[in-house]
């Protein structure tokens, strides 16, 4: 179904997963065009990237965000499969539905673009684009996330009480005067609280080797079997991506490209959009074949 705020046409779409859990989708542009996928971060969903796949569709591109599992109209894992595999595997999935897609991936998206790619090979994709993630994190910074998404589990009364704990999170964005765009990142839940849309067992607590987390060895190995056109996009006020752990990773990558998003934090489409879509865009046009 079309979507006639974008200038762009914009269809929902669906996609089949690993274990068959089916990933929806909004695909902006010409099916025609070269395929660019995006995976937004943990907690987020396919709407964070609207912006962004607006101006890839209007360049050329047939942009599709997808909702990672668990998170918005995408399916929830009757068992809690949310490990850092399952992750990988439904982007391997979705890429092998078109010809070597643009892979780009925010933080949960991006390491499992990557993951994708060291798992299925550097011809799964046609380019990489990791969005303030690495091979190196910053404790504290994914300390604070992991806060923020745990002290909205029980859900909010009202749309503004959502508003107030995002503007407490991200002090450096403006607060919105019209929050109602806040919806489409919430459910109503059966208590008739809002509550943030994905499922809860999301953030179930971790054992160790359940395969939530992805060693250093692993994400070493990772960005060291990487041979295809990269870019990596830093927000400069990050509090995840440190200096320091962009330049590690342009050490284990050296053909990478690095662009810092001044004004940007973490969630860098979101802070910054036009300044972080006028990178990526012209990332693709040096390296698209």
């Amino acid at each position: 179904m079309a979507m006639s705020e974008f200038a762009v046409p914009v269809e929902r779409c669906t996609f089949s997963g690993s274990q068959g859990l089916t990933l929806v989708g909004d695909a902006f542009g010409d099916a025609a065009s070269p395929p660019a996928l995006l995976f937004h971060g943990g907690g987020q969903t396919r709407h964070s990237w609207s912006g962004t796949a607006e101006r890839l569709a209007q360049s050329g591109w047939y942009a599709v965000s997808v909702d990672l599992r668990g998170h918005g109209e995408s399916g929830w894992d009757p068992e809690g499969a949310y490990r850092s595999t399952d992750f990988r595997d439904d982007v391997i999935c979705v890429a092998r539905a078109f010809d070597r897609p643009v892979l780009i991936g925010a933080s949960l998206g991006g390491i499992s673009s990557l993951l994708a790619v060291y798992e299925a090979g550097n011809d799964l994709a046609r380019a990489l684009v990791l969005v303030d993630i690495a091979t190196r994190m910053e404790q504290s910074g994914a300390e604070r996330i992991m806060d923020f998404m745990k002290d909205g589990l029980e859900g909010f009364d009202s749309l503004e009480a959502v508003a107030d704990a995002v503007a407490a999170y991200n002090p450096h964005r403006p607060r919105p005067k019209d929050i109602s765009g806040l919806e489409k990142n919430l459910r109503r839940g059966d208590d008739g609280r809002w509550h943030w849309h994905w499922d809860p067992s999301f953030m179930s607590p971790s054992s160790e080797g359940d395969g939530k987390l992805v060693s250093q060895e692993v994400l070493d190995d990772a960005a060291a079997s990487l041979t295809l056109p990269t870019l990596l996009v830093r927000g400069k006020m990050s509090d995840l991506l440190s200096e320091q752990g962009a330049q590690t990773f342009l050490e284990q990558v050296p053909h990478a490209e690095f662009a810092d998003v001044s004004g940007a934090g973490h969630m860098v489409a979101g802070d910054k959009n036009d300044a972080f879509s006028d990178a990526v865009l012209a990332f693709l046009a040096r390296v698209s074949d």
